[in-house]
C-alpha cells in the first residue's frame, strides 16, 4: 500500500520567523521575497498572541478546482495542481479556496498555490522550530485524538444533569501521600 503523506502545522510550534516563507519564494521563484511563497504566516496579536502558518490542505475534493471555468486545477497523485499552459489568471481559485492558502502577487500572471514541492517541500526542511512537518495521511487524527485525552486528564471534575438532577464526578489524585 502507497502511503500519503500531508503537509500539516502545529501552531504552537511557530516563533512567526517567516523562514517558511522565504524558503517557498527562492525554490520557486528564486527570489528572497516572502509576498512569493505558496505559504504565508498569520499572525494576530495581541493576548494571546498566535502564530498560523497557512498551508494548501491539498483537498481530496478542492473547492478551488470547482470555480475554475477552464479546468485548469486538477489533483495529480494527491497534490492539487494548477495546470499552467490552462489557467486564464481569473483568480477565482483564490476566492474559492475556504483556507485562503492560495494567493496573488502583482509579478505573477497566476496564482500561486503549493505544489509540495514534489513531495519535499522547502518550508518543511527550513522551519527551524518544526512547525510544519509532512506526515501521513491516516496519522492526522491522531493529535486531535491525543488532544482530547490530555484534556480529560487535566479535569478536576464534570458537572452533568441526570434525569433532571445535577450529579457531578470527582477525579481523585494520586499523591505521593496515598501511595
Amino acid at each position: 500500500m502507497n502511503e500519503r503523506f500531508k503537509l500539516t502545522v502545529i501552531p504552537e510550534l511557530c516563533s512567526g520567523c517567516r523562514i517558511c516563507e522565504l524558503a517557498c519564494a527562492v525554490a520557486h521563484f528564486g527570489v528572497n521575497n516572502p509576498k512569493k511563497a505558496a505559504v504565508r504566516v498569520l499572525v494576530a496579536y495581541p493576548h494571546p498572541v498566535i502564530r498560523m502558518p497557512v498551508i494548501c490542505s491539498q483537498c481530496r475534493k478542492p473547492p478551488c478546482g470547482d470555480v475554475c471555468p477552464v479546468n485548469a486545477i486538477h489533483r495529480v497523485g494527491g497534490v492539487v495542481k494548477i495546470d499552467r499552459d490552462l489557467c486564464i489568471s481569473c483568480f477565482k481559485c483564490l476566492e474559492a479556496c475556504p483556507f485562503g492558502a492560495i494567493y496573488a502577487h502583482s509579478d505573477c500572471p497566476q496564482p500561486i498555490k503549493c505544489d509540495l514541492c514534489g513531495g519535499d517541500p522547502e518550508c518543511v526542511k527550513a522551519c527551524p522550530k518544526e512547525a510544519i512537518r509532512m506526515i501521513p495521511e491516516q496519522a492526522l487524527g491522531e493529535t486531535r485524538r491525543l488532544g482530547n485525552l490530555l484534556s480529560y486528564t487535566h479535569m478536576k471534575e464534570i458537572e452533568y444533569f441526570e434525569k433532571g438532577e445535577k450529579k457531578v464526578i470527582r477525579y481523585t489524585e494520586v499523591g505521593k501521600e496515598e501511595l
